[in-house]
């Protein structure tokens, strides 16, 4: 018989956070917007649901070239990311509008891709 996951206010929370947030956020993001729906959530509880919630395949991580590992919620289509050089939110950018299998060298097969637009947020612009 599976175990089926706890489903506790904090977890709760960390879920609707992502929800509203509608863009990646690090642990640190969680933590400051989960904070002001439950009192008293520690660093160490983020942590430790965001990694169950990756496990649960409900949060996908958003690796960043020299930066932390955002999260954001799973099953989304391709998209790529914007990252303010400011105040370093991170934001999706729908789609793919990228045109770079001409520019492969013969014989090669790609597996994937990764891009990353920098700049300013509307916010901090």
């Amino acid at each position: 018989m599976a175990i089926q996951p706890r489903n506790t206010k904090q977890k709760e929370a960390i879920r609707s956070v992502f929800t509203e947030a509608g863009r990646p956020l690090s642990h640190d993001e969680a933590l400051t917007l989960s904070q002001e729906i439950v009192d008293g959530l520690s660093i160490a509880t983020i942590y430790r649901n965001i990694n169950v919630l990756v496990e649960e395949k409900w949060l996908s991580p958003v690796e960043i070239p020299g930066d932390t590992t955002r999260y954001e919620i799973a099953g989304k289509e391709h998209h790529h990311h914007f990252q303010c050089n400011t105040c370093g939110k991170l934001f999706d950018l729908q789609g793919c509008g990228i045109e770079w299998k001409a520019k492969l060298p013969k014989g090669f097969r790609t597996t994937g891709h990764e891009f990353f637009v920098y700049g300013l947020c509307s916010t901090c612009s």
